[in-house]
């Protein structure tokens, strides 16, 4: 690199946003031991690691609960504020997809010192000030580390109202399913990784706060609901389905994509957290006569995707619906 050549953030880091997570089996083999020991009888935790769920919930007093949540993720776009503004979007969106409004947050940084001015850090950590000042969010300081790749996010605090909850385990057959966001982000962010070309309805996307349709669903009654991340749409639905012991089926043809998508899954942009995300949910799945194209964008791993809603709300279109538990967790048609 010389001084005259512009920083890719991308090339930084050996994976990019959501798409870095731990595969879902992994992560699930490693906390599998951990809610027992945390989540005591009476007391005053609502949502904790059972279920997978978004955020913890606990009680507070006042008749409010609190929502807690972090996120934090490598570089999913070369600009460093577009990125800044994304880590933020997506790590509030964890409260928005428990029904909760976010009121303070801190910021998670590590920064590869020796490597990257601090010119670009100061970038990031600007455009999730302004993500956050856009929810009503205040940012309360945070901490940093020197480290190898660079690394952004926030530790959010909500508050929710206990009653009017949205949680992953309260979905029931009969009800609908409505997706707040199109797909596609994941296959789009790897073409952006490898190519450098900028995808201005991608980070439209990203950058989209998920309060609206979070109002939206509790003020419809909803109940259920989560956000679609890293394990993507399949991934999250499973989790959903089986923490409430039911199944779905999703119209394929109804799901939303992004423009271009299909052309970065079939040009080969396909990360291999994707390609994870299927593997975990086949074994649950009735694909019927589903293209593995389809199959794919499913499965893409999102990075500050729309919520999964369990009902039906404005400007949102129904993909699915909820069935009764059934040989697959998920069907195809």
């Amino acid at each position: 690199m010389t001084g005259s050549e512009p920083i890719r953030l991308t090339q930084y880091a050996h994976g990019g946003g959501c798409a870095c997570k731990i595969p879902p089996g992994e992560l699930e083999s490693i906390v599998s031991g951990l809610a027992p020991a945390v989540e005591r009888p009476n007391s005053d935790l609502i949502v904790g690691l059972a279920t997978g769920d978004d955020a913890a919930v606990v009680r507070a007093d006042g008749g409010l609960a609190i929502v807690a949540t972090t996120d934090f993720f490598t570089p999913v776009v070369d600009d460093p504020y577009d990125w800044g503004r994304i880590a933020a979007a997506n790590a509030l969106s964890d409260v928005y997809a428990m029904g909760g409004t976010p009121v303070l947050a801190v910021n998670l940084l590590g920064w590869p010192r020796g490597v990257l001015p601090f010119e670009l850090a100061a970038e990031v950590l600007r455009g999730g000030s302004d993500t956050a000042g856009a929810a009503g969010c205040h940012i309360g300081g945070g901490h940093s580390v020197d480290d190898p790749e660079p690394k952004y996010g926030l530790a959010a605090t909500g508050i929710v109202d206990p009653d009017r909850l949205l949680r992953n385990d309260t979905a029931r057959p009969g009800l609908p399913l409505s997706l707040t966001k199109p797909l596609g982000i994941g296959v789009l962010n790897t073409r952006h990784k490898r190519t450098g070309e900028r995808f201005e309805q991608a980070i439209e996307a990203m950058t989209t706060l998920n309060r609206d349709a979070a109002v939206a669903a509790v003020r419809a009654g909803v109940v259920c609901a989560t956000d679609v991340t890293g394990f993507g749409l399949l991934g999250h639905l499973f989790k959903t389905m089986r923490a409430s012991g039911t199944a779905a089926e999703i119209d394929v043809a109804a799901v939303p994509y992004l423009d271009g998508a299909r052309d970065a899954v079939r040009a080969g942009f396909v990360s291999g957290g994707t390609r994870r995300n299927l593997d975990w949910v086949l074994p649950h799945l009735d694909p019927g006569s589903t293209s593995g194209e389809d199959l794919l964008l499913l499965a893409d791993a999102q990075t500050s995707g729309g919520l999964l809603v369990v009902g039906e709300i404005p400007g949102a279109p129904v993909i699915g619906r909820v069935l009764p538990a059934g040989t697959a967790t998920i069907s195809l048609r």
